[in-house]
């Protein structure tokens, strides 16, 4: 079957889309909101439908791929949930220690996407940590609708806290260099955003088109960013000019990459929204960046 992009949805279907997986608006919401757009013999519900992630299809590095060592682990987090799980993901024959990467989740926590990109990570020599936010809540419940229902119930003071200790964890193991860096996407990119405010020895920063820090905030930012935004993403862009101007303010080394004709959730290659060529050029370059920094 021909994979479908975000060229074949209406404008408004896809701001609906962007609607419901944040949580704005419930399934029936969705569904009231593009039932004009389905014609042609297209329901409502085919297009929420079409829209869904595939797991499957998209995934680039098999769980059992004999070049990687993953498990899941717990560390503590005393001010945030008390304890996390997480997906930990190393080169299976690493030699000597490697620097870290921390991946942070969007709002349904550790789906097999991110999973996914957390292998992606380790293929490339680093060792990565992916925490799942819902570990409080029994974890990623295996239904992105059902997530982003529990993701609303979390305090995310707590929530940063969390990810604070997962930092602090990852670059504390014994097969760390001690210098990691951050990766994160929608939610998660907001995080990334907050945790460059919040460790001052944080190596880089990526974050995709995530939530911007105030400007006292900004101010406290010591590691380089690394900066991926979509063009069509109103609500993420609009707190861009801010930011800049806090980021230059405050001195901070920072690059900035806004995408043509993207939409947001271009990098996650498991729904319409991916632009693949779009993607291949940010992933490329946070790598390189990585590089860059960590190592």
């Amino acid at each position: 079957m021909e994979r479908k992009t975000a060229r074949d949805f209406h404008p408004e279907v896809l701001r609906w889309f962007d609607l419901y997986v944040h949580g704005q608006v419930d399934r029936r919401g969705f569904l009231n909101g593009v039932a004009k757009y389905a014609v042609g013999g297209v329901t409502a519900m085919m297009l929420l439908e079409s829209l869904q992630p595939k797991f499957a299809e998209a995934q680039q590095v098999p769980k059992d791929d004999a070049r990687i060592k993953a498990k899941f682990v717990e560390f503590p987090s005393p001010e945030g949930y008390g304890k996390v799980r997480a997906y930990l993901v190393a080169p299976a024959n690493a030699s000597g220690n490697l620097p870290g990467i921390l991946v942070i989740h969007e709002n349904r926590g550790l789906n097999p996407h991110i999973e996914d990109i957390t292998r992606r990570l380790a293929l490339d020599n680093f060792i990565a940590l992916a925490p799942d936010e819902l570990s409080s809540l029994g974890g990623y419940p295996g239904d992105e609708e059902k997530a982003v229902a529990l993701f609303a119930q979390l305090d995310q003071t707590k929530c940063r806290a969390d990810f604070v200790a997962a930092a602090n964890y990852l670059k504390t193991l014994p097969e760390c260099t001690g210098r990691i860096g951050v990766v994160g996407f929608c939610y998660g990119g907001g995080i990334a955003n907050m945790l460059a405010t919040r460790l001052p020895d944080l190596g880089a920063a990526v974050p995709f088109y995530g939530a911007q820090p105030s400007a006292e905030d900004t101010a406290k930012i010591k590691a380089p960013l690394l900066i991926h935004y979509a063009e069509n993403d109103p609500r993420i862009d609009a707190g861009w000019p801010a930011y800049e101007t806090a980021l230059k303010g405050a001195g901070v080394k920072y690059q900035m990459f806004q995408y043509p004709g993207t939409q947001h959730g271009f990098n996650n290659d498991t729904t319409p929204r991916y632009d693949k060529a779009a993607a291949t050029l940010a992933w490329q370059r946070t790598m390189d960046f990585f590089k860059k920094n960590l190592r």
